[in-house]
């Protein structure tokens, strides 16, 4: 498999010329575009890495998942499922538009940046920082690394230039989804997006996913089987933004993409894989990412269908 990924890599580099890096966020439009790095770990301990796996990045909609299986954790389905629904929406990840159109004003999924804000607002603690601890120490376990933190400057640039995610929190807030403070929950929801990991953290991540949230080291249950399975299910449904459902008849396995570049792959089964390539399409996905995902898949037969 090095082989395989080291060769992908070479046939597909040039790809990062047909992206952008975002820069609707202003310190995410100062991302390398020609970065790629892509890391998997399989079940049987085996790691095959190559390009820029070690490079730190900010994980944006990558935390969708893994801050929904905190809020599973904290409240259970029936709750979480009071605040947020179930299904795709066809909808760029930040429109607005079905959230004030449909009739009980929910959240189509977690996935979504509505969905997830009314996610983080479910996140037990005493305070922002004792919340956020509690996602950092979430993330520390399920990644076997303890110094995952925070991006200042990104985390400052979010905040600054997050108003249409203020708009749907005080929508949300108005109509009865979130019940605490909104600039709280916008506030931990910023501090999420702006978690930094390299590739090696988010293939250890979707590695505990593919275990169906068992540690592949040591077989402790981090997560309960069910909220792995409700996270997979909804990275299958969800994941990709606007394109999961092509990327599911491509790729065909649970797969989260963020607009830092990242995107976390969980086999279930088999394996975790972690890919970094700020260069994006016009859905947001990592264009050289999606790609070698693709053909990864292929080679491997990793598709569920």
């Amino acid at each position: 498999m090095q082989q395989s990924i080291e060769k992908l890599i070479e046939t597909y580099k040039a790809y990062t010329a047909c992206g952008n890096v975002a820069n609707y966020i202003p310190e995410l439009g100062k991302a390398n575009p020609t970065d790629f790095g892509v890391c998997v770990y399989t079940m049987d301990g085996q790691s095959y890495c190559a390009g820029d796996f070690e490079k730190p990045f900010t994980i944006q909609s990558v935390s969708k998942p893994l801050v929904l299986l905190l809020a599973l954790m904290d409240h259970g389905e029936e709750v979480v499922f009071q605040h947020v629904g179930k299904e795709p929406t066809g909808d760029p990840f930040n429109s607005i538009v079905r959230l004030e159109t449909f009739d009980e004003h929910q959240p189509f999924n977690p996935m979504i940046n509505a969905g997830a804000i009314a996610v983080a607002s479910l996140i037990k603690g005493d305070s922002v920082d004792h919340r956020f601890e509690r996602i950092l120490d979430m993330l520390r376990k399920i990644t076997g690394n303890n110094n995952i933190g925070m991006n200042e400057s990104v985390y400052k640039s979010e905040m600054q230039t997050g108003n249409r995610n203020r708009s749907m929190g005080y929508f949300m807030k108005d109509v009865g989804i979130i019940k605490g403070d909104v600039e709280e929950v916008l506030d931990l929801y910023f501090r999420q997006c702006s978690i930094e990991m390299t590739c090696k953290d988010i293939a250890a991540a979707a590695l505990t996913l593919a275990n169906h949230g068992k540690s592949v080291e040591t077989g402790e249950e981090l997560i309960p089987r069910r909220y792995a399975r409700i996270a997979t299910t909804f990275m299958m449904t969800c994941g990709m933004y606007d394109a999961s459902g092509e990327f599911a008849l491509d790729v065909g396995i649970p797969a989260k993409s963020g607009v830092g570049g990242g995107i976390l792959a969980a086999v279930p089964g088999k394996m975790g894989i972690g890919v970094y390539g700020p260069a994006l399409d016009e859905k947001g996905n990592s264009v050289w990412g999606t790609r070698l995902l693709t053909d990864l898949s292929k080679e491997y037969d990793l598709s569920l269908f």
